[in-house]
């Protein structure tokens, strides 16, 4: 069995509330060389089989029209995971 993965991250200029309250915390735990925190979505496809081509493009539109709001959001990986 195979396994895709998609990563998504907001968009740049999107405010991202979740990371900045984990980059909030982090000095709290001693945890101080970090300048900001952006948090993101990874989603893990199961694939029968192999990962093929096919199934990686399957993967790239399943991530562009339902993984991901593309108003705020972006796609920015979508590769075959260890199996």
């Amino acid at each position: 069995m195979g396994r895709i993965i998609v990563e998504v991250m907001p968009k740049p200029e999107i405010l991202d509330p979740q990371g900045k309250a984990i980059a909030g915390a982090l000095p709290h735990q001693g945890i101080t060389v970090f300048g900001g925190v952006r948090q993101g979505k990874r989603f893990e496809l199961a694939v029968d089989g192999d990962v093929t081509e096919e199934a990686l493009e399957a993967a790239r539109k399943a991530a562009e029209t339902v993984l991901s709001n593309p108003v705020i959001e972006d796609v920015v990986g979508v590769y075959a995971g260890e199996k």
